[in-house]
């Protein structure tokens, strides 16, 4: 008993370091850089001992679906009743710590370097900018760069907060404590996103992060006020694990549609995730996002943000799919999953292999592979969807880590060479396997993972799992929709590769770019591992050959937060070939085709080959300018015309000048009707009948005696007189 009373107590404790790290910066030592970066390792670094602690046992304790360890505390009445706030740890939060713990630590290593060593001291003050003090024009706009240092502090106060936020998220057993971080991470997001604040690239990306991101959480909110409003509660357990609230959920809204109240509150839920998670239609902020620095985009892309979107779903899994059965397509809210999921897959993969900008790759790559997620939960592929999660994590963060490495190593040959080129246009590089041997090796374990490489990486279990599941729920479309992704998927990593470290130098800053520290590198090994070695814990039994040999750890710690049936995620030949068909003829066919690239300036083969569908590719279908079109400037008209000139000028302005003109005109009415004839009449008339009065008798008062002894006489008949009188009248 004792032993889970400090078990429970550790997992309350388990967000604290980190938030106790941002208040330190923030309040006390951030003129100090080292003390900062120190602040902000050790709350990660306790943060992960307390999540290994936590992860051991968890995995170490039988039927813990059943008994998840926690506490719950009362925290709002709600009249004669508490709204309860706790910490829970099941199956589902276990893996989920278990790769937010490593990816935080490992990025925030990262981090001291990417911001200390990347540069040679008195170079750049900010990756890809030109030194402190230079001018810069931007949009017909110039601005000066900032230094870093005054910055320093500020990033690494900010990304303590952030992995707060999502230790918080991961932890909480309600929804409440649950939106609080999500919305903790949404201010991070749009704070480190832009932290150049000198860019206005930036500044833009920030607000439309921001603002994107919010739609999705409108409706997040409204589904989880339905889900109080009818349950009475915001606990998981309560909610998922109770017969009867699902069955009371499960109640239908719509007979002709199929739609119930889990059905609503589900799709609720999930556009929250598609908002958050950067799906169609609301993908648009997360390639914008690689505004910010390199550790911000692995944080988003990999740690937290991004993930928290799929883990919502995840976790109302058993809402969003109550009454629904394998291969039913009459579940409105599994069907939107499984399209927009598949959709956003494909769509993202096809504008991922245009881009040149190598973070703007990795972008899109993240885009279609939570799609390949969503997908996997809109039919059913529950366990897939999660290893495909925990699997993603580490190969994307050890992508983008790597992607700054290669950033740094060209800025080196930029510096060296004074060659005016963009050190992130993959079009610059070439031949970096050489100058780079760490970063190639293990960006070519990520690229891999990315691609499902057979066998010997994690991608390709939890993708190949993804597909089987697709291709048992007998859903065709998206079977064959995933694995063109997964064709395209593996085509612009060999696309990348090819650019980035194979071939020979395109430019001089290429030749002259370097390896970064060791300080930098040490997190991509330890990443790369991971992205190697992770996927044998889920190799399914029902593997040709190997499935014989596997404890199919993963699925059956996971498949026990499951109470209902699931699609069954078995292997047969026809998706095993077809994974093992698109990722190695996806990679074999993006080497062929860019292997032969010798100049910067060369028109890029796949253009050279298709044209017009190759440029509406690499301009993202237009869909930023559409939403310009159709919303952002009819919003900066209506600000401008409605809100300001009619509403703020016209009716505000307008009544406030009229009640101030009104005052006027009553105030002059009262001056000239009260005022002046009352108030001041009266006072005028008693000063001057006090100053007559005052002369009157002032001139009685003249000094001469003969007239004093008068006036006494006159007073003394007229009082004698006035005597007699009334003596005699009464």
């Amino acid at each position: 008993m004792s032993q889970l009373f400090s078990l429970n107590s550790l997992v309350w404790l388990l967000p604290l370091p980190p938030l106790l790290g941002f208040a330190l910066i923030t309040l006390f030592i951030n003129r100090s850089k080292r003390s900062s970066h120190r602040a902000a390792l050790a709350g990660a670094g306790l943060s992960f001992l307390a999540s290994m602690i936590v992860f051991i046992k968890a995995v170490t304790t039988h039927a813990l679906a059943e008994n998840p360890f926690g506490s719950a505390i009362n925290w709002l009445p709600t009249g004669q009743t508490w709204l309860k706030i706790g910490v829970m740890i099941d199956p589902l939060t276990a893996v989920m710590l278990f790769f937010v713990a490593w990816t935080v630590l490992m990025i925030f290593i990262y981090s001291v370097g990417y911001h200390n060593f990347g540069q040679p001291v008195g170079a750049h003050d900010q990756p890809g900018l030109p030194p402190h003090g230079a001018e810069v024009k931007e949009h017909g706009k110039t601005h000066h760069v900032l230094s870093i240092e005054p910055l320093y502090s500020r990033f690494f106060a900010l990304i303590s907060l952030f992995a707060f936020a999502m230790y918080l998220l991961v932890v909480s057993d309600n929804l409440l404590t649950l939106y609080i971080g999500w919305e903790i991470m949404g201010l991070c997001s749009y704070l480190l996103i832009g932290f150049w604040y000198g860019k206005e690239s930036a500044r833009k990306a920030a607000i439309k992060a921001f603002i994107t991101t919010r739609i999705g959480d409108v409706f997040m909110l409204l589904g989880l006020a339905a889900l109080y409003s009818l349950t009475g509660t915001l606990s998981f357990k309560e909610i998922l694990s109770n017969p009867q609230v699902l069955g009371l959920l499960s109640t239908s809204l719509s007979p002709v549609f199929g739609l119930s109240w889990a059905g609503l509150i589900g799709l609720l839920l999930f556009i929250g995730t598609i908002g958050k998670s950067a799906q169609f239609p609301l993908h648009v902020w997360l390639p914008d996002a690689m505004e910010g620095p390199t550790p911000v985009s692995a944080m988003i892309h990999a740690a937290t943000m991004v993930s928290a979107g799929v883990y919502l779903v995840i976790r109302f899994f058993p809402l969003i799919s109550a009454g629904w059965l394998p291969g039913d397509p009459l579940n409105p809210t599994m069907t939107i999953m499984a399209v927009i999921g598949a959709f956003t897959a494909l769509f993202a993969a096809t504008i991922a292999m245009t881009q040149n900008d190598i973070k703007r790759v990795l972008a899109y790559s993240t885009i279609s592979q939570l799609g390949y997620m969503i997908a996997a939960l809109g039919i059913g592929a529950y366990t897939a969807a999660v290893f495909h999660l925990v699997t993603h994590a580490f190969f994307k963060a050890l992508l983008f880590l790597g992607s700054g490495s290669v950033i740094h190593g060209m800025e080196h040959g930029v510096l060296h060479t004074n060659e005016h080129i963009d050190p992130q246009d993959m079009r610059n590089m070439g031949g970096l396997r050489h100058k780079m041997p760490r970063t190639f090796w293990t960006y070519l374990a990520g690229a891999l993972a990315l691609s499902g490489f057979p066998l010997i990486t994690a991608g390709f279990w939890s993708k190949d799992e993804i597909l089987s599941g697709a291709f048992n729920s007998s859903n065709m479309i998206v079977f064959i929709t995933l694995a063109a992704a997964a064709l395209l998927t593996a085509f612009y990593s060999a696309r990348q590769l090819s650019m980035v470290f194979l071939g020979e130098p395109r430019t001089e800053a290429a030749k002259h770019a370097s390896e970064t520290k060791p300080v930098m590198t040490s997190p991509l090994i330890i990443l790369a591992f991971f992205a190697i070695t992770l996927g044998w814990a889920g190799i399914p039994h029902e593997f040709p050959l190997l499935g014989k040999l596997s404890p199919a750890w993963f699925q059956e710690f996971i498949g026990q937060m499951l109470q209902t049936e699931q699609v069954s995620e078995g292997h047969s030949l026809i998706p095993l070939i077809t994974s093992l068909m698109v990722s190695l003829g996806g990679l074999a066919l993006g080497w062929l085709v860019y292997k032969g690239i010798r100049s910067a300036q060369q028109l890029d083969p796949m253009e050279k080959a298709f044209g017009f569908v190759f440029r509406i590719f690499q301009k993202k279908y237009g869909f930023d300018e559409m939403y310009e079109f159709l919303f952002i400037r009819p919003a900066h008209w209506l600000a401008e015309k409605l809100s300001y000139q009619i509403i703020d000028l016209t009716l505000i302005d307008g009544t406030l000048h009229g009640i101030a003109l009104l005052g006027v005109k009553i105030g002059k009415l009262l001056r000239f009707g009260f005022d002046l004839p009352v108030v001041n009449g009266i006072g005028d008339s008693v000063s001057s009948g006090t100053k007559g009065a005052g002369g009157l008798l002032r001139k009685m008062q003249n000094g001469k005696i003969q007239h004093y002894m008068g006036l006494a006489v006159v007073f003394i008949v007229v009082i004698t007189l006035i005597v007699v009188y009334f003596l005699h009248a009464f």
